[in-house]
């Protein structure tokens, strides 16, 4: 552990769950579904391996102050409410009333610096994210500041996925209102560029000449730190623009993401270079490299993104979780 990394008194897990199951929760999203936006099945269907989370950070990051565990309403029945370290957040204890219900993940992390008692110091884990490997705070904050691997990548357009590109491209036009690239390279230049990003620097000096303006960002599908004061800043800067997003119910090709506030981190120089230690897998009918990574503990976290919706997700999803099984196999302090 670094030592600069002692100075943090507590570092908070913020988790993000949806049971697509819930038959109350299915009946409200159908009474607003007529607001259109990304529906589709993958963005709400439960894997069933939320458990093996918690079971990997109880081995793997057992220094975790709170797990702040964000849900519409509601709640596994092995998650043990009853372990201190357990703080069940619904979506009205901190999302303003203008903006619920809402089904949309890009309105529910904006507005996570306004749930009671979550720390200065957090870190954002969908629930598709696992650690295979031990951690220490260092690999998320050292000297109060959040770890990040900064690379520039050109926004590219998918076929399935242009709403993510629109919001993207939301985020950019913001991040170039209040920062200029050329302070940053003038400033920073040896966290735009550092040994730590290994060959990911070749991108962003592909990108350096380009000095006025951000043009893009390589987005890791990562466990994300954040100073809470972050998002007060971002906030406070635009307001108006982040409320009409979260007036979105359901991702919009007008919304704006968490990944605003991790862009003004690294653009303001709030953070320290770190190693990217996280490998990015997709839910596929051929899983055996992922199978492989998981039996092998090949990388410190990975995330299991459930992409894709012409697959055989339940034969998919059960050869993953045997896997967990196998991998985890003992219940954590928090299940029943």
């Amino acid at each position: 552990m670094e030592k600069s990394s002692k100075s943090i008194d507590k570092i908070d897990f913020v988790i993000l769950w949806v049971d697509g199951n819930d038959p109350e929760w299915i009946n409200e999203k159908n009474m607003h579904s007529h607001r259109g936006g990304d529906q589709q099945e993958n963005r709400f269907r439960d894997c069933e391996n939320l458990h093996y989370l918690f079971r990997s950070i109880e081995k793997y990051a057992n220094w975790v102050n709170n797990i702040f565990f964000v849900t519409w309403g509601h709640i596994p029945p092995w998650l043990n409410t009853k372990n201190k370290k357990i703080k069940i957040v619904r979506h009205e204890d901190f999302i303003p009333n203008e903006y619920l219900p809402t089904f949309n993940s890009n309105v529910i992390e904006l507005n996570l610096h306004r749930i009671k008692d979550l720390s200065e110091h957090f870190v954002l884990l969908n629930d598709d994210l696992f650690l295979l490997k031990d951690t220490n705070p260092s690999d998320f904050f050292i000297n109060n500041l959040p770890t990040d691997v900064y690379v520039e990548n050109i926004q590219v357009a998918s076929f399935y996925n242009d709403i993510h590109f629109f919001m993207k491209a939301n985020i950019l036009a913001i991040i170039n209102k209040y920062f200029n690239k050329k302070e940053l390279i003038k400033k920073n230049f040896f966290k735009m560029i550092n040994y730590k990003y290994g060959k990911f620097n070749f991108r962003t000096l592909k990108y350096l000449s380009i000095k006025k303006k951000f043009c893009g960002f390589w987005n890791f599908h990562a466990p994300q730190p954040y100073l809470k004061k972050t998002f007060l800043e971002v906030w406070e800067k635009e307001g108006e623009n982040l409320d009409l997003a979260c007036h979105n119910k359901f991702r919009q090709s007008t919304d704006l993401g968490h990944y605003l506030c991790r862009y003004w981190q690294m653009v303001s120089g709030k953070f320290i270079p770190k190693k990217d230690e996280t490998k990015y897998f997709v839910y596929n009918n051929n899983n055996d490299d992922l199978i492989s990574a998981l039996k092998t503990h090949k990388y410190k976290m990975i995330c299991i993104n459930d992409a894709y919706v012409n697959i055989d997700f339940h034969k998919v999803k059960n050869e993953i979780n045997q896997v967990f099984a196998e991998i985890l196999p003992d219940k954590s302090e928090f299940e029943t």
